[in-house]
């Protein structure tokens, strides 16, 4: 999914990384990046995040929200003063008990200054009280909060967190939620993990959500409206809840209750291909927006009605939940990576057409090969670097990325290639990892040397010579449409 505009690392290893941002730096400020190479003022230096606990009350009406933000990190250096990436407009900020001073710098900076300086190792309780009205905030001319309705949605990428909750807005360090939501009686609240409990009173209703495994901040999603709520269970007992708002278009409405209601099914196989289901609930949710992208948000994905403009989606579905492994559970290091979600998430369609006697993956991408001729600007870009911005979500990332996969799995074979698969989600499973230590995996498991192979495919400009496994079509895969309406939705 890419940003659009609206009205071997484990997971403790994280720490380390946060602290070379600052590493060697004296008692000081920290910085107020992470050391992102397309991002370079996202997330911030100086600690390490391990759970938010927020509270939050939103009245529709106004669009206004009311927030107090209980941060639970740790000291990576000596620290003087850091920073939360922030829009809205705070009202007051405790560090361990104390009044902070603070003020705002750049465009999303909330710079905290503590009374007493933190020692490295130090424990940080960090409370923001807040409020604002988020539709109203832009960051380069888009707004990561769409209003509704009949309420809202919070659902972007590479960043959303700004616009409803003070963090650490990098994937590198990952957390995990408690979220308290309180609205006008009559709405719902849907968010990420598993319910904790309802109450309404004195006209208001309040909703808790409980993430138990470590998220990324883009990862978290709120929405506010009506809903018709199903919830069920998997044949293994996980829970399901999908969502949907009963005010979107009955024929869009229709497609996407058939098509979402598979998710059980379709994360049922893909458990089988990358191994076991990383969180322990899965769903998805429709609300009543215009936009025309959808979103892997963990354990809860996000879907724009427009996505079943064409009917039943069965590779969507797929393709979002696939980043349930890869983008969510192993999340990458730097959004120079990207490749490593979206390539994987599209691999994984190849693979369901497969499955389901539509075209093999060989044969997609066969397919995917021929339809770039080779003056197309497609080939120019580096799906391993693609660039910031909307280079970042270019086409190449999804299709070249996924065309890499069947390079190596023509190269390496299949019990190597799926071999390869499953280690990788298990060992960086809630952690973040790098295409360097992807293509160091799939060495060691295949015992050879695939550097040309990587370095053809993800970072050359040019369409490779050949295609990633000779492959004579005799017809058009019939699950080409389907997949090619996937593309043009996903990332556009």
């Amino acid at each position: 999914m890419k940003r659009t505009r609206l009205l071997a690392i484990p997971a403790g290893a994280a720490a380390v990384l946060l602290s070379a941002t600052a590493a060697g730096a004296a008692a000081g400020p920290g910085a107020p990046g992470i050391g992102d190479p397309y991002y370079p003022d996202y997330g911030n230096g100086g600690y390490d995040v391990s759970h938010y606990d927020l509270a939050l009350k939103y009245q529709p009406a106004t669009d206004t929200l009311q927030g107090t933000a209980r941060i639970t990190a740790r000291a990576t250096q000596d620290l003087t003063r850091f920073d939360l990436d922030f829009l809205l407009d705070t009202r007051s900020v405790t560090v361990n008990g104390r009044r902070a001073a603070f003020t705002t710098s750049g465009a999303h900076e909330l710079v905290i200054t503590p009374a007493r300086a933190l020692r490295k190792g130090a424990p940080m309780h960090i409370t923001v009280t807040y409020s604002g009205v988020p539709s109203t905030k832009k960051y380069n001319g888009y707004v990561g909060w769409a209003k509704t309705p009949d309420g809202a949605v919070a659902a972007q990428e590479p960043e959303s967190a700004w616009w409803w909750f003070p963090s650490n807005d990098h994937p590198l360090d990952k957390a995990t939620y408690d979220i308290t939501v309180t609205v006008p009686e009559g709405l719902q609240t849907i968010s990420n993990g598993e319910p904790r409990g309802t109450r309404t009173a004195g006209g208001w209703t309040t909703d808790r959500w409980h993430e138990a495994k470590p998220e990324a901040t883009y990862l978290a999603t709120l929405a506010v409206g009506r809903f018709e709520v199903h919830r069920g269970r998997t044949k293994s007992g996980l829970p399901v809840i999908t969502a949907y708002s009963p005010d979107v278009a009955p024929a869009l409405l229709k497609a996407a209750k058939a098509s979402v209601e598979t998710t059980p099914e379709v994360v049922d196989w893909e458990s089988t291909v990358f191994g076991p289901y990383p969180f322990t609930s899965i769903g998805g949710y429709v609300p009543n927006v215009t936009s025309h992208f959808s979103l892997e948000e963990q354990t809860r994905v996000f879907y724009s009605p427009a996505a079943f403009s064409t009917g039943v989606r069965p590779y969507l579905i797929v393709h979002e939940n696939a980043h349930q492994w890869f983008g969510d559970s192993v999340s990458l290091t730097t959004w120079r990576d990207i490749w490593l979600n979206e390539g994987f998430a599209t691999y994984a369609e190849w693979m369901w057409s497969e499955k389901t006697g539509q075209g093999t993956a060989a044969e997609v991408a066969r397919k995917t090969y021929d339809s770039y001729p080779a003056d197309d600007p497609f080939w120019q870009v580096k799906a391993g670097d693609p660039g910031p911005g909307e280079h970042q979500f270019d086409d190449a990332v999804y299709d070249r990325g996924a065309l890499t996969l069947q390079a190596l799995r023509a190269t390496v074979g299949d019990a190597a290639f799926f071999t390869v698969l499953r280690t990788w989600a298990a060992q960086h499973r809630y952690g973040n990892a790098t295409t360097a230590q992807f293509e160091a995996l799939a060495e060691k498991i295949s015992g050879k040397d695939l550097g040309s192979l990587f370095q053809t495919w993800l970072y050359t400009p040019g369409r490779p010579a050949a295609p990633p496994q000779q492959v004579t079509l005799k017809s058009t895969p019939k699950s080409w449409k389907a997949i090619r309406q996937t593309r043009t939705l996903e990332s556009h």
